[in-house]
């Protein structure tokens, strides 16, 4: 089993249930064992757009990263996303941020997530549930990355109903 990382992401429609069904559909393949708060945040590269909603989780799998990626590929196209342009509105947005401590870089897949320590709308979610996470490249916690992003004033707590942004609750989370 491989400890990952996900970071995912939705600013069209129901937000928050776009989430909600694709941490849903993520638990039915992998294990999932926690899942950060949800975070509103403010639109990054292409500014004209509504704001997303943001959140992290981390999973334990047997998926190879390549088949991890396929799985959340296959999400985001059942839950509507479509092609666009970079950093363009979208109903749902999955990616790989760590798997495991491997390093991969090819033209279809890049881990650690290239802009990981660039994005606050990424860091502060996952500093929630591994502040202690260690980036395999840079040797930097994910807390310290954290401290040092720009755009953390953009990164606010979701006030959400009762109930969270899952009906299921990750092993080991109350």
């Amino acid at each position: 089993m491989v400890t990952a990382y996900l970071g995912l992401g939705s600013n069209l429609g129901d937000r928050q249930g776009n989430l909600s069904q694709a941490i849903e559909r993520l638990s039915r393949r992998v294990r999932l064992e926690r899942v950060s708060s949800l975070y509103e945040t403010e639109p990054v590269g292409y500014l004209a757009q509504p704001r997303f909603l943001n959140a992290a989780c981390r999973v334990s799998t047997d998926l190879s990263s390549w088949e991890l990626l396929a799985l959340a590929k296959e999400i985001e196209a059942v839950l509507g996303r479509v092609p666009g342009f970079p950093n363009a509105p979208r109903q749902i947005d999955i990616d790989i941020l760590f798997y495991g401590d491997q390093v991969i870089e090819t033209p279809q897949l890049t881990v650690p997530h290239p802009r990981l320590a660039e994005r606050a709308f990424v860091l502060i979610p996952l500093a929630e549930i591994a502040p202690e996470l260690v980036h395999p490249q840079t040797g930097h916690r994910i807390g310290e990355l954290v401290a040092r992003v720009a755009g953390a004033k953009g990164v606010q707590k979701w006030k959400m109903g009762a109930g969270g942004p899952v009906s299921i609750k990750p092993e080991g989370q109350t």
